[in-house]
């Protein structure tokens, strides 16, 4: 079954005979379309894509399957009029996507079509990775490995937290990214205790605990990736947390598997970290799933009864945070197999001193 009819037996379900695609991710997903602008929409028996002149020839090599139409006007009535002439009579919106300004210029132009509002439809197909994805994200992950062993021989004291954010950035691009997945983090000393603590101005000091969160954004698809290292000696306490948070990612790289559900993953991390007597201090979930998108789904949270299956890509990442001593958090990404997981990630976890 093609992606078209995976997404076609949906409608039924959401009380819908046609879809219109806005969110820039679920648009690449669904026709292959690299370019920046332009919309798709699937009937029962059809699908086009809407661009503008910009992006005509590309969409017709790339959106294979989809009768591509160039829009001189709006794109907006351009897609009410294509829908009319699809026949579609309650037409599904993305409403995670759209803004509330777009909606009432859309439920303006679609005279005689009602406008559905419809979540997840495609994020749900986008769950399970393609081998094809597998590979590129697994390519992705390997390109963020490569960067961390380089940057272990570029970092020392006195270095600023923004120079080695820099390197790693130029050093991910060189070996084939197209950038980083997201603002890369660079915390180091006091700073390592704010879990999205991105690069700063701060010089990196003898002692500190330095936490580098990044991944590379590569063919469309992210890694995600986080280590923390020591800068000289660290304290007795830093290497007290450092080897909590390392027992409990292990515990959950070798327990994650098919079939259990996204809280059940979540207390792999949760529970030793509280019997360690540091619970209050991991305050964010164990990871999310990784694709197109950096955040995506299903999260290994407290609170996720999503039962992951096998294809599912997701990060595993707990951490421990204490305010004026620092934090450390690990960070692997993993496929999900029916007999556990397969990680994509295979940068060393033991902790290193520079």
């Amino acid at each position: 079954m093609n992606m078209l009819e995976k997404l076609r037996n949906s409608f039924k379900s959401s009380e819908i005979d046609g879809l219109l695609i806005t969110s820039e991710y679920n648009r690449r997903y669904m026709t292959g379309f690299t370019g920046s602008a332009g919309l798709a929409i699937i009937s029962e028996s059809k699908a086009v894509f809407i661009t503008d002149f910009r992006y005509v020839e590309q969409a017709g090599k790339q959106a294979q399957g989809y009768e591509i139409i160039q829009h001189t006007g709006s794109i907006i009535e351009e897609a009410a009029e294509q829908a009319k002439k699809m026949g579609i009579t309650k037409l599904g919106f993305e409403q995670d996507h759209i803004t509330f300004a777009a909606y009432q210029q859309y439920q303006k132009a679609m005279n005689g079509i009602s406008l559905v509002p419809v979540s997840g439809a495609v994020e749900k197909l986008r769950l399970i990775k393609s081998p094809a994805e597998i590979k590129i994200l697994k390519e992705a992950a390997e390109i963020a490995d490569a960067a961390y062993s380089h940057i272990l021989h570029f970092v020392r004291p006195g270095l600023k937290e923004i120079d080695v954010s820099n390197e790693l950035e130029f050093f991910m691009r060189k070996n084939g990214a197209a950038s980083s997945s997201f603002d890369i983090i660079v915390a180091s000393g006091f700073r390592s205790a704010l879990p999205h603590g991105t690069a700063s101005e701060k010089e990196i000091e003898t002692g500190d605990f330095v936490t580098l969160d990044f991944g590379a954004y590569y063919k469309g698809y992210c890694s995600d990736i986080t280590r923390t290292f020591a800068v000289g000696e660290p304290s007795d306490k830093l290497k007290e947390i450092y080897s909590v948070v390392l027992e409990s990612q292990l515990r959950a790289m070798n327990g994650i598997k098919a079939g259990m559900t996204g809280k059940e993953a979540d207390a792999l991390t949760r529970d030793y970290i509280t019997e360690k007597g540091y619970g209050e201090y991991f305050g964010h979930s164990t990871g999310h799933g990784l694709g197109l998108e950096v955040h995506e789904g299903p999260a290994l949270s407290s609170r996720s009864e999503t039962v992951l299956e096998s294809g599912m890509v997701v990060t595993v990442e707990p951490g421990i945070y204490i305010a004026g001593l620092g934090g450390v958090r690990i960070e692997d990404d993993t496929v999900v197999t029916e007999n556990g997981n397969e990680s994509l990630t295979s940068s060393p976890k033991e902790l290193i001193i520079l």
